[in-house]
């Protein structure tokens, strides 16, 4: 296939599910906030990481997150370590609302995929992904378990928590690790050489 024309079928598709206008009282940008909350990191729930991750404005992305507030969806939580920064988190209000999500008919259309055709669109989007945010110079997000900031095997060993984040220093849990990061990437420095045999 023509790749102007998946390019075209991407963005078509992606039209098409956000819809263009109210569903539930939301507009599209308002539902695309709730659902980066639901699915990002604790380090990653920031107004500043939504809007590289959607790719608006900070102005844009905040006036979304603001209304979000007001309405009772969205609870702001100052930064203990950055006071000039703030965690969004879910309300529980927003929680019953995302089970009327209208993406959920994408959900749907993809559920009804074949598994192998579904595994294959996956990693060809994520491909894509990464090489239009490598082009355009955004973030490449992605989660934790397919991070090379990720450290340990999951096992408890003495000081030392199963999982934890190379690059903000700080332990996970499992089920962080299939959560959206900011921070993502698949670079990993190559390991040090070993002298050749006889070489000083």
């Amino acid at each position: 296939m023509d790749s102007r024309v998946i390019a075209e079928l991407v963005v078509h598709l992606g039209r098409i599910a956000s819809g263009d206008g109210l569903v539930e009282g939301l507009t599209p940008g308002q539902w695309a906030v709730l659902r980066y909350v639901a699915r990002a990191n604790r380090f990653s729930r920031t107004p500043s990481a939504f809007a590289a991750f959607h790719g608006t404005t900070r102005g844009t992305a905040s006036q979304a997150i603001k209304s979000l507030v007001t309405q009772g969806y969205l609870l702001q939580t100052r930064s203990e370590t950055d006071g000039r920064s703030v965690r969004l988190d879910l309300a529980d209000t927003a929680k019953t609302m995302l089970t009327k999500d209208p993406l959920e008919a994408l959900v749907r259309a993809a559920d009804a995929l074949p598994p192998g055709v579904r595994s294959q669109f996956s990693n060809g989007i994520q491909r894509m992904l990464g090489l239009l945010a490598s082009e355009t110079g955004k973030p490449s997000f992605g989660t934790c378990e397919n991070c090379a900031h990720l450290k340990g095997d999951g096992c408890w060993q003495e000081g030392l928590a199963p999982y934890a984040c190379g690059f903000v220093k700080e332990a996970l849990i499992e089920e962080e690790l299939k959560d959206l990061c900011i921070n993502f990437t698949t670079t990993k420095s190559p390991p040090p050489r070993a002298p050749a045999v006889g070489v000083v």
